[in-house]
């Protein structure tokens, strides 16, 4: 048989769906399994966006469209973007694919060369396919950790001490997944401060979970002086709306629209049209059921952290936006001789029922913070509540 490429062999993958597997394997073999591992909404997708698609497949909408996307889905984004960030975007400088997932590597393949040593700086813990892409393209992975302390924000300094002539590209991803963390005003001044030095870095501004944020208000770096021309905006319909399944996402950056838009033409040729017309429909319909499904999860968010805060070993801070929490282990797993969060999960999984991800699913682990697995609350308050309190049970019962 051939051989693969080195490319192919080394491609990483995104763990939730690796682990989802063993959990939907267990389920077949009769196992009563509570799930916190995959990230999506657990709703419906709302019924006007779901009638706008059956309009649209009654409507002849069959069809390829232009690869940037159908202009009226353009301008809708474009409008919804710039609202949110109080800035001006441009239809033009709008692009739709096949989810918000795929912009990751054509940014990363459209502002470095292949095996040359450009650099791309991505956030540890982070979206295990910034990594997977970086490597994929060729590029240079350099990992900038999230400090617990810093509630799980990174040091303008050590992002300074990052960048060098080789520095092509920094990810930012703002609420934050695995954690939960938001990125504040504050942080984002200091980090504009340090890119203002450095004009050859693009920001990769991952803001997918922009409008599920519980604590603050959500900022995005385009929106400080000097950035905006240099930062892709990324979101998408796939959270707020919870369609995940339909596959639609949209980046915002007037130099790289064009260049994104050679890339779906290479690879998709475009984004599902009946799809294109549900988004619109999300965009420019009612908003009622995206605030209901946000305040579900504040509501689920709170309980969370307070259950999981009164597991022995556990200790959770409150995450500012998406629907992630990331209670620090360290402590459960000297309690019952796990060596790590790793053997925890898996025990938590195949011991108590109750399947979550580690720390080491999202890069390597931060040195000193410890150990941490991640919960996704799309799910339940009933869910929540038993998930956790066979955690506790579980816990209480293998201490040494």
């Amino acid at each position: 048989m051939p051989n693969l490429s080195r490319r192919a062999s080394a491609l990483g993958t995104e763990n939730a769906f690796v682990v989802l597997a063993e959990v939907n394997r267990l389920i077949r073999e009769g196992k009563d399994i509570v799930s916190f591992c995959i990230g999506q909404p657990d709703f419906p997708t709302p019924t006007h966006i779901q009638d706008a698609a059956v309009a649209a497949v009654r409507g002849g909408k069959h069809g390829y469209t232009p690869s940037a996307g159908i202009d009226e889905l353009r301008a809708a984004a474009a409008r919804s973007m710039g609202a949110l960030r109080g800035i001006e975007i441009d239809p033009d400088e709008v692009v739709v694919g096949a989810g918000a997932k795929p912009f990751i590597g054509y940014a990363i393949a459209s502002v470095t060369d292949y095996g040359v040593g450009d650099e791309v700086i991505f956030p540890v813990p982070g979206f295990p396919i910034y990594e997977s892409q970086i490597v994929a393209n060729g590029a240079v992975p350099v990992g900038l950790p999230l400090r617990e302390a810093r509630s799980f924000a990174f040091d303008p300094g050590e992002l300074a001490a990052r960048i060098g002539p080789k520095t092509r590209m920094l990810i930012l991803n703002t609420p934050h997944n695995p954690t939960g963390g938001l990125l504040t005003r504050r942080d984002l001044d200091a980090i504009a401060d340090v890119l203002r030095a450095h004009p050859q870095v693009w920001v990769y501004a991952d803001e997918i979970y922009s409008k599920l944020v519980y604590d603050g208000d959500f900022v995005s770096i385009a929106t400080l002086p000097g950035m905006r021309e240099r930062t892709i905006i990324s979101d998408g319909a796939s959270k707020t709306y919870a369609m995940t399944g339909w596959r639609i996402g949209f980046t915002a950056n007037a130099a790289l629209a064009p260049v994104f838009t050679r890339w779906i033409t290479n690879t998709e040729s475009c984004a599902s049209q009946i799809s294109q017309w549900a988004a619109l429909a999300a965009l420019t319909g009612p908003q009622a059921d995206a605030d209901r499904m946000k305040a579900s999860f504040h509501s689920r968010r709170d309980l969370i952290v307070r259950l999981l805060n009164g597991v022995p070993g556990f200790r959770c801070a409150s995450p500012g936006g998406a629907f992630y929490a990331w209670p620090n282990v360290t402590e459960a797993c000297a309690r019952i001789g796990a060596k790590d969060s790793e053997e925890l999960r898996r025990r938590l999984l195949h011991e108590a029922g109750v399947a979550v991800l580690a720390d080491i699913h999202f890069g390597p682990r931060v040195e000193g913070d410890g150990q941490h697995i991640r919960f996704s609350y799309a799910a339940s308050e009933a869910a929540i509540e038993e998930g956790v309190r066979r955690i506790d049970t579980y816990v209480r019962k293998a201490q040494r």
